[in-house]
């Protein structure tokens, strides 16, 4: 019998500052129920100057290896879309960080928002060949849009790592998925470019369609039905996007899409999702924290999971919980992560976007911004220095 494969720990973190959107609002002369309400989004995480992907995916998986140790550890996937380099892996940085033994594979992932389940499906198989081995898996990102573009109001960043291994304490990663693959150009950023190109209409219809067609091949593969799950996770590009999702799921399986029925199955799913903003990667377990955080105890049951990342690639899976898993969460360190951040008016967010790394070779010093235990120090010679923090706000 095949040994059991899943999440044994999972942590949060993201970044420094928060913006409430009524700040944007402002900005941008709309009524702020327009992000409140239209995009079930309240605040938006902000990294300070001296914080990246490297600086939250190491706060989030040092909170793991800290429990953990290394010991066993001998592979780091960490997954973004927000790549510092177009050459070398985020991965070998937070690995220097989290001074992990050198005997580590260390590799990035990219495929949009669904690279976070790519990386978590592969450290399945890593384990499944060799029960001993356990791996890092990091989701790491910060969405950032056009100033003054529809898509500023969905802004976020976070990390989420969990530790891949057999006999999970968590959950069970089961067996059956569904995939589904297009070449859509529904959201892409070209290398000359700092943000994205967006057709926000035609990305809505394709995640909708991935939705449809994940699932329809989940069920032909021999998965649960529709009624055996006890929560739904969705990937999350703004929070009313999972509700869109969850209809048209609902709708395909023959049961009317009701507010009521819709509150139940999400409500839990978007609580952080709804004040840190989009994070790419990070946002389906993002969401998969809060329902664990926020929802009654799962034990033995069956939650669902469905990534979507543009371009397009989407799997829907499940993930079987663990008895005794919610004596395993970090359920008051996730909240404390989230009201810690400094909130900040509209022209410090501005003052934040607007700073710029060096593109022309020369270096630069930072100085402290964030409180995180890790920061960026600066650039030399094109590369980013990364140490622990030293100085911490009061």
């Amino acid at each position: 019998m095949a040994v059991p494969v899943g999440i044994h720990d999972i942590a949060l973190a993201t970044g420094h500052y928060a913006m409430d959107l009524s700040e944007l609002a402002e900005r941008h002369g709309v009524d702020v129920g327009k992000y409140y309400l239209g995009l079930g989004q309240r605040e938006q995480t902000v990294p300070a100057t001296d914080e990246d992907i490297v600086t939250m995916a190491a706060a989030a998986a040092a909170q793991i290896v800290a429990t953990h140790g290394a010991q066993d550890i001998r592979t780091i996937l960490l997954a973004t879309e927000s790549g510092i380099d177009h050459s070398k892996s985020a991965a070998i940085p937070v690995q220097e960080l989290l001074n992990l033994p050198a005997a580590t594979r260390a590799v990035e992932l990219k495929q949009a928002c669904y690279g976070g389940a790519s990386a978590l499906q592969m450290a399945a198989g890593l384990v499944e060949r060799d029960p001993a081995h356990r791996v890092l898996v990091i989701a790491s990102d910060i969405a950032r849009y056009d100033i003054d573009s529809g898509g500023e109001a969905t802004q976020g960043a976070a990390a989420v790592a969990m530790l891949v291994s057999a006999d999970p304490a968590v959950a069970v990663l089961e067996p059956e998925s569904g995939l589904y693959t297009a070449d859509v150009r529904d959201f892409w950023r070209p290398n000359h470019r700092s943000t994205p190109r967006v057709d926000g209409k035609l990305s809505v219809s394709v995640y909708l369609e991935a939705v449809e067609r994940a699932w329809k091949d989940y069920e032909a593969r021999g998965g649960r039905a529709l009624r055996e799950f006890a929560g739904f996770c969705y990937h999350q590009p703004f929070t009313k996007m999972a509700y869109k999702a969850h209809a048209r799921l609902l709708e395909i399986n023959g049961t009317a899409p009701d507010q009521g029925l819709l509150d139940r199955d999400l409500g839990h799913t978007t609580v952080y999702n709804g004040v840190i903003g989009n994070s790419y990667t990070a946002s389906l377990f993002v969401g998969l924290l809060s329902l664990l955080d926020h929802a009654e105890d799962l034990s033995e049951r069956s939650v669902a999971l469905l990534s979507y990342g543009s371009g397009c690639v989407a799997e829907f899976f499940a993930l079987r919980m663990v008895p005794g898993y919610r004596q395993r969460l970090r359920t008051e360190a996730n909240r404390a992560a989230i009201e810690r951040r400094e909130r900040i008016s509209y022209d410090r967010y501005r003052a934040i976007r607007d700073f710029a790394l060096p593109e022309d070779g020369s270096s630069l010093a930072l100085e402290h911004d964030g409180a995180g235990p890790f920061r960026l120090r600066g650039v030399s010679d094109d590369s980013r220095i990364y140490e622990a923090r030293r100085l911490t706000r009061v």
